[in-house]
């Protein structure tokens, strides 16, 4: 039963720090580009919902009912994120970015490593595409 704990206890310990090392690659990316939601943002979002996720499973509370409250939750943290200026809208990436580290949170707080992994390499990928698109964008002010 101690060798049980201990188990739980490494693991339990592995996904906080997981979901830490993950949040922070995308978050490392968000900071890098001064936009609202950076690198300590998407850390702490990720540990969050892992954290939420974990004690759902612990306790026996329906996850899918913890699910459905963080994905809400952080609804409202990423229009919080999302600036309207002069006929211009930012963050809305940034907003993107914080939903999708929760569902990085809660794949690793039900332990699906593979699909917290991937997906994290996959939005960092992603995110590098926006190089790509400053690259080739067109100044509107010149056509």
């Amino acid at each position: 039963m101690f060798e049980e704990i201990i188990n739980f206890e490494l693991e339990t310990v592995f996904r906080l720090l997981l979901a830490i090392a993950l949040g922070a690659l995308i978050g490392f990316e968000r900071e890098l580009k001064h936009r609202p939601a950076g690198l300590r943002t998407h850390m702490l979002v990720s540990l969050g919902a892992t954290v939420f996720t974990i004690i759902s499973l612990s306790f026996d509370i329906e996850p899918s009912r913890i699910a459905a409250g963080i994905v809400t939750g952080i609804g409202f943290l990423g229009a919080g994120s999302i600036i309207a200026h002069k006929g211009h809208i930012r963050g809305i990436t940034s907003a993107a970015t914080l939903w999708v580290v929760a569902g990085i949170g809660l794949s690793i707080g039900v332990g699906q490593y593979i699909i917290a992994i991937t997906s994290s390499l996959l939005v960092f990928a992603i995110l590098q595409l926006g190089r790509i698109e400053n690259r080739y964008d067109v100044d509107e002010k010149k056509m």
